[in-house]
């Protein structure tokens, strides 16, 4: 994505805002990593910002961070 996204983004919330603003939302990750939600839900995902399928968590990733899955981040119940 080249935008240089680390140096403003400081949590979830601001990965959401950040990749929507981009009209990114709808990417593919680079890695589909398996998420295990706090609810216990397992899920895959899909884009760089969903929502958990049980509880609709929000987790967000930048499309150039999204070979590592410690850059996922929380967001919120239904933030996207």
């Amino acid at each position: 994505m080249s935008c240089g996204c680390s140096s403003h983004i400081r949590d979830g919330k601001d990965i959401v805002d950040h990749v929507k603003s981009k009209g990114k939302d709808k990417l593919a990750p680079t890695v589909a990593h398996e998420i295990n939600c706090e609810c216990g839900e397992m899920f895959t995902l899909e884009t760089v910002v969903m929502n958990c399928p049980n509880c609709e968590m929000t987790y967000a990733v930048t499309p150039c961070g999204s070979s590592d899955f410690h850059n996922i981040k929380l967001a919120g119940i239904k933030y996207a």
